[in-house]
This record gives structure tokens, sequence and C-alpha cells, in this order.
């Protein structure tokens, strides 16, 4: 592996077509600039899943930073890659928090982290066609889109039980137990809007990264009305150091959980091969060799993660924005972010900063962040052609969303399996069931979607 760069050019000027190439680099000035806008463009959605999960935001910030060192060492510091919070997490970090705490969450992440290296190992062999045939846009295009629209529900409204000060269960006048409302939309309307309204208006406002990093200003924006309605406490900020080690947290492992977490392995695969066709097609470079490295390299970062309390990670679009809008493709610039979020998550007064985001602010951008999830998947029906005159691709989209957005659940002994993951083996089974019967049976309408994943659609 080569750590170094070459110098691009007079490593100050770029021309309109220039591209700086992951080996190469500009001056170290202008690379520390690209390297702070990666920071920037990494922030807001990476902070969204920790504040949306109740994982401490400092300890996210860190995994993130080292995870994205490791992937840089595994992939030979060929490509170019922030590894940020990936929102696939969100919905069975909630369930399993709801049910076991924590510990139990992280111990989900973990495994989660190990399954996806051992299928980076298996694609560096095999190679990836496998995977393009076990999942065709149609199948990976409703694994997304199911994952969103499952959370739907916590974008209204999240509740926990009223319990007194004994942890005993507080009861209503009718014997019923008593909710209130911790999250979502519903716990400060006002302010939900005003954050959601905020992020459409700057989206179309502006242009360049202000534009692209619209949910970041709107939670900003959020976060100033809020305090002037006097919904944010900043005890924390008080209370915590200047400098120190983020919070940690051993991993607990409950079987009882697992199946949550199973189907966020197929979105990570997705997403890593999607960021490596994207950057190959920006670039010019053939770079299927990496496509296992990227795989093992995420995998490890999201064991780490796992071991430590924070959150799973995935190769994030916000960063291959920032890298189309400069053409620059440096790896030192990555090095850069990464440090630069390394050293920003060992200030702990900056960490409970972010948490001090009220429950309103998040519940209006959760509201935009759920449903864009749920439309990356219509997105990869598009840009792959799916067609849905076919009633195989119908019929493998419909029903997996209906399980996924009704949260259908199972329960075979100790085990748990709720919409997300019932909805992910449904799409494969019902699409390849189908697939095969109506080869056997010569009754296909039309071929089936072409096997292939889509490059450049990233779900973080």
């Amino acid at each position: 592996m080569r750590i170094g760069w070459k110098i691009f050019g007079d490593g100050r000027t770029l021309g309109p077509r220039d591209i700086v190439a992951p080996d190469q680099r500009l001056t170290w000035p202008r690379t520390i600039g690209i390297g702070l806008q990666h920071i920037i463009a990494m922030f807001g959605a990476t902070f969204l899943v920790p504040l949306i999960t109740g994982f401490p935001p400092a300890t996210t910030l860190f995994f993130s930073a080292v995870g994205t060192i490791v992937f840089l060492l595994i992939t030979g510091n060929r490509l170019p890659s922030y590894l940020g919070s990936s929102f696939a997490f969100i919905a069975p970090i909630l369930a399993a928090t709801a049910s076991g705490g924590h510990g139990v969450a992280v111990g989900g992440i973990l495994v989660t982290g190990v399954l996806l290296a051992i299928v980076g190992l298996i694609v560096h062999f095999a190679g990836v066609r496998w995977i393009e045939m076990l999942m065709p846009p149609v199948v990976t295009g409703t694994i997304v889109a199911l994952i969103g629209f499952n959370l739907a529900p916590a974008a209204w409204s999240s509740t926990q039980l009223l319990t007194d000060e004994q942890g005993r269960v507080v009861l209503d006048e009718a014997g019923q137990v008593t909710e209130i409302v911790t999250g979502g939309f519903l716990a400060a309307p006002l302010t939900a809007l005003v954050t959601l309204a905020s992020i459409v208006l700057i989206t179309v406002l502006f242009k360049g990264l202000i534009g692209r990093l619209a949910i970041l200003f709107g939670v900003l924006i959020g976060y100033v009305f809020a305090a002037l309605q006097g919904e944010v406490d900043y005890q924390a900020i008080s209370d915590a150091a200047w400098i120190g080690l983020p919070e940690f947290t051993a991993p607990e492992f409950d079987i009882a959980v697992f199946g949550l977490f199973l189907p966020v392995v197929f979105v990570l695969v997705a997403e890593n091969i999607g960021h490596v066709k994207s950057v190959a097609a920006m670039t010019g470079e053939n770079l299927d060799s990496l496509a296992g490295r990227a795989l093992f390299a995420d995998g490890v970062a999201t064991t780490l993660a796992g071991a430590g309390g924070g959150s799973g990670t995935t190769t994030y679009a916000e960063n291959i924005g920032v890298m189309a809008a400069t053409r620059v493709y440096s790896t030192a610039a990555y090095w850069i972010a990464a440090i630069g979020a390394l050293l920003l998550s060992l200030f702990p007064k900056f960490g409970a900063a972010i948490a001090t985001v009220p429950p309103g602010v998040i519940g209006g951008a959760a509201t935009l962040l759920y449903g864009m999830i749920g439309m990356l998947g219509v997105r990869i029906w598009m840009q792959n052609r799916v067609d849905f005159s076919n009633p195989i691709n119908l019929t493998s989209a419909a029903i997996p969303l209906i399980i996924g957005i009704a949260n259908f659940t199972w329960h075979p002994g100790n085990l748990t399996f709720e919409g997300i993951a019932l909805g992910s083996a449904a799409a494969i089974l019902v699409f390849h069931v189908m697939t095969l019967t109506a080869r056997w049976r010569g009754t296909s309408q039309e071929p089936a979607s072409p096997a292939s994943v889509p490059g450049g659609t990233e779900l973080e």
C-alpha cells in the first residue's frame, strides 16, 4: 500500500476538466480545505443517527473517524470514501434498544459488521457477480424502500411509559398505563415544522455546498428556534469536560434481536458496491477489484463501532457530492477529514452540544429523512429501468413493502423478526421463486430486470 501522493500539476491550479486522482493531491493548504469540506458534508447526516437513536454523538463521530482510516488502509489508499453513520441501522437500533437496551443494540451492530466483513472476503476471492444475481435492482430497491417506510410511524411520534421515582409504571384514572411523547413531530409540532420548512427552502434557494447541506442548516435553524422557545437544555454542555475520550459501551448479545439487523447487511453491500461504481465512473478507472476490500473494510469499521458503542458505518453520498463538485478525488483529503473528525470527538463539550438538539428538531428532520430513504429505493428502480408491467417485479416489490410498512412480526422461539427483516427476506424469496417457476413453466411475459447493483446509490 502506498501512503504518499503525487502533486497534481503545480498543486495550485485546476483546469475546468482536470481531475485529481486518488493517488494525487494539491498543496497541503488546499488539501486541508477540501478535507474540512468533507467534514462539513458528512456532519449533518452522521449526527442525525445518534440523535434519533440516543447514541452518544461523540462516540459515533469517533468510530466514524476510525472507520474511515481503516477503510483507507484496507483499500490500499486507492478508494476515496468517508464512512459515516448508516441510516439503515436506525430501525433495528430503535427496536433492539426498546427490547434490550443500548448494549444489545451495539451487539447487533457488531454482528452486522462481522457478517459484512465475511461477505467482503467472499467477494474479494469469488467476485461480485453472485451478489448481483441474488439482489437484482427490483430486490435492492425494495429493501431500501421498505426500510424508510417502516420508520414512518416514528417520524410522527415515539413514546415511552411514564414511571415514578421507583421505576414503577404510572397508571391513569382508568387503570391504563400512561405514555409520554418523547420524540417525533408530535413532540414539538411548531419546532418540527420550522425545521422541516427550513430544509425544504434551503434545498431550492441555494446552490453548491449550502444546498447540499440543507439538512444540516435546517437543523441549525430549527435549533435556534427551539432555543428561543425554551426547548433546549444547556446543562449537559456545562457539565461536560473540555477534553476527554468519548463514552464507550460494551456490546451485549441477544440472539432474539439478530434478525432485526440481518437486512442491514444487504443494504450495506449495495451501498458499498454502488460507491465503488460511482467513484469509478467519476475517475474513469476500473475499481471493481476493490469491491471486496471495500465491503471488508466497512465490515471491520462497523464491527469496531459495535465493539465500543458507536453506530454502524457506510460510505457517504454527501462526500461523493463534494468530490463531484471539486473534481478532487485525492484520498489525502479523506485522511484530513478523518483526523479532523477524530480530534472533534475528543472534545466532550462538542458532543454534549450536539446531544442538546431537542426532539422537535429531530422530528422535523426525520420526517424528510425517512421519506428520502424510502424514495432512494424508488430511485434504484428508476435508474435501472425496472419494468413493473412484469408481474414478477410487481409482486416482488408489492408484498415486501406491505410487510415492511405494516411491520409484520414473527416470534419463532427466542428470535424476533420484524417488518424490515421479513420484508427483505420476502423480496429475495418471492423474486427468485417466481423467476425460477416462470422459467420452468415457460410463463415469463418478458425477461426479468438485469441483475446489477445500482451505482452511486447510497443509504447513509
